[in-house]
C-alpha cells in the first residue's frame, strides 16, 4: 500500500483487532476486491475525504441516501435544530407523522406506515404484518435480491423452481429457510410455476422492484406486471423493497416508475437525508393489522427518532421542490455512455446498467439482468480497476455486485473527471 494511505492502514489495523474484520458492515472490509479501506473524514457535496487528506469523488454516497450530496445545509440545519430540542423523547412528536404525510403523499399505495430505524427492520416487519394479514407462513424471494439480515431472508435458492431454500448464512435454522423459496429474478415462468404448485400456501412475495444489491438490475418487460396479477389471483402480499429505490429513482419510487401499486412498500436510505431510519406500510386493511391496533407486534424505542425525522422532511422538502430526478438521469446517462465508449476504445468487455441515478459498471460482454449472468463478470478485473480508480481519486462501491450513485452535487466536472479517471484505470489494468 502507497504512502498516500498510510493513517487508512493504522486505523484499519486497530480496528481490526475490536471488531469482526475491523467492520461494523461486511462490504467495507474490501473482501472482494482487496486491500485496505480508507477511513473517512469528512464530506461536501460530491466528494469524501480520508484520513490521510485524500479526496475522492464519491458515488457510494453512503450505499444510497446522500441523493443531495454530503452535508446539504438544509438537512445541516434541520438536525442541528432538532438537536438542541433533544435527541431522543420516547414519545411521540409532531415530525413523526410530517414525515408519514410526504411518504403517503409520494406513495399513494401507503395508505399508512410505521417508521423504524433501519431498511433491515423495515422489511422484517412488513413480512410479519404480510404473514399476519394472510395467515400463511411461506415468502417469495429473489436471487440476488437483499434484504437485510433477517433469518429467512439470508437464504439461497434451492436446487430448481419447485425446491424451497436453504440458509445462506450460519446461524440460520433450516426451518425458517423451509418456508422462503428464492426464484432467478426476471425470470416470469419460474414464478408461474411456483405460484401454480403453491399459490395458496404464499404469504408473500418481496422484490427489489429495481435491484441494487447484484449491481444495478432493471426489471424486464412484464416482471413486476406478473408478480402483481398473481399476488392478487392467490391472495398473497406483494411487497416492494424500495429502500434503495424510494425517492431515489423517482420521487415516488420505483412504483411510481413502472406504474405498479403494490400492497405493501419498505423504505429507507433518503427518507433519513443521510441518518438510520426506515419505514414500511401499505393499505390500510393490512396496517391495521399492527399492534396497537392489531395482533402483529412490532416496537421501537428509537424509531421515528427526532434527528432523523427531521433530517428526512429536510431532505424530502429540497427533492419535492427542486424534482431534480431529470437532471440526475441525465447526468447518469452520460457517465454510463463515457464508461461504455472508453471500454470499447480500450477494448476491454464492459456494459453499464442505470436506473434514474443508480448505476453499474460490469465488466462482461453480455447483458445483465439476474444474478447468473452478473456472475459473468470479471471480478479479478473489477478488482484492480476498483484501486486504480480510487488512486485516482474516485470512490466507487467494493464490490462488482453493488449499485452506484449520483447526487445533485454531482456536475459535468465529476463526470468528466471519472471517465478520464476510467480511461487512465483501465490502461493501468491492462498493463
Amino acid at each position: 500500500m502507497s504512502d498516500r494511505y498510510k493513517n487508512s492502514k493504522k486505523a484499519f489495523e486497530m480496528a481490526a483487532r475490536l471488531m469482526p474484520g475491523g467492520v461494523n458492515s461486511p462490504v467495507r472490509a474490501l473482501k472482494s476486491v482487496g486491500g485496505t479501506p480508507f477511513f473517512a473524514s469528512k464530506g461536501r457535496g460530491a466528494y469524501i475525504y480520508d484520513i490521510d487528506g485524500n479526496e475522492y469523488i464519491d458515488y457510494v454516497l453512503s450505499w444510497g441516501p446522500l441523493i443531495l450530496g454530503h452535508c446539504h445545509e438544509e438537512v445541516i440545519d434541520a438536525v442541528m435544530n432538532a438537536a438542541f430540542q433533544g435527541f431522543s423523547f420516547g414519545a411521540p412528536t409532531e415530525r413523526e407523522a410530517v414525515l408519514c404525510e410526504m411518504i403517503r403523499e409520494a406513495f399513494p399505495s401507503v395508505e399508512m406506515a410505521r417508521l423504524v430505524s433501519s431498511g433491515t427492520e423495515a422489511v422484517m416487519s412488513a413480512i410479519r404484518v404480510a404473514r399476519g394479514f394472510t395467515g400463511r407462513d411461506k415468502i417469495v424471494k429473489f436471487a440476488g435480491c437483499y434484504h437485510g439480515h433477517a433469518d429467512y431472508l439470508l437464504v439461497k435458492a434451492g436446487s430448481g423452481a419447485m425446491t424451497f431454500g436453504t440458509p445462506d448464512s450460519k446461524g440460520v435454522p433450516e426451518d425458517f429457510a423451509r418456508l422462503t423459496a428464492t426464484l432467478p429474478y426476471n425470470d416470469i415462468e419460474a414464478v408461474r410455476q411456483l405460484f401454480s404448485a403453491e399459490g395458496d400456501r404464499i404469504a408473500a412475495v418481496i422484490v427489489e422492484p429495481v435491484v441494487g444489491n447484484m449491481g444495478t438490475i432493471l426489471p424486464r418487460e412484464g416482471f413486476l406486471e406478473t408478480l402483481r396479477e398473481l399476488c392478487t389471483a392467490h391472495g398473497a402480499v406483494l411487497i416492494f423493497d424500495e429502500v434503495m429505490t424510494g425517492f431515489r429513482v423517482a420521487y415516488g419510487g420505483a412504483q411510481e416508475l413502472f406504474g405498479i401499486k403494490p400492497d405493501m412498500t419498505a423504505l429507507g436510505k433518503v427518507i433519513g437525508g443521510g441518518l438510520p431510519v426506515g419505514a414500511y406500510g401499505g393499505k390500510r386493511e393490512i396496517m391495521e393489522n399492527v399492534s396497537p391496533l392489531g395482533a402483529v407486534y412490532q416496537a421501537g424505542t428509537l424509531s421515528g427518532n427526532p434527528l432523523s425525522v427531521s433530517a428526512g422532511i429536510a431532505a424530502l422538502t429540497v427533492l419535492k421542490r427542486e424534482m431534480p430526478y431529470q437532471y440526475l438521469e441525465n447526468k447518469t446517462k452520460k457517465l454510463c455512455a463515457g464508461l461504455e465508449e472508453t471500454a470499447k476504445k480500450k477494448g476491454i468487455a464492459a456494459r453499464t446498467n442505470s436506473c434514474g441515478s443508480m448505476w453499474t459498471v460490469f465488466f462482461t460482454d453480455t447483458d445483465v439482468y439476474d444474478l447468473d449472468t452478473a456472475k459473468r463478470s470479471d471480478t479479478t478485473m473489477f478488482a484492480r480497476f476498483y484501486h486504480a480508480m480510487r488512486d485516482r481519486g474516485v470512490s466507487l462501491p467494493p464490490s462488482q455486485f453493488e449499485a452506484a450513485f449520483l447526487s445533485i452535487a454531482h456536475g459535468d466536472a465529476e463526470i468528466e473527471k471519472t471517465i478520464e479517471a476510467f480511461e487512465s484505470s483501465i490502461y493501468s489494468c491492462l498493463i
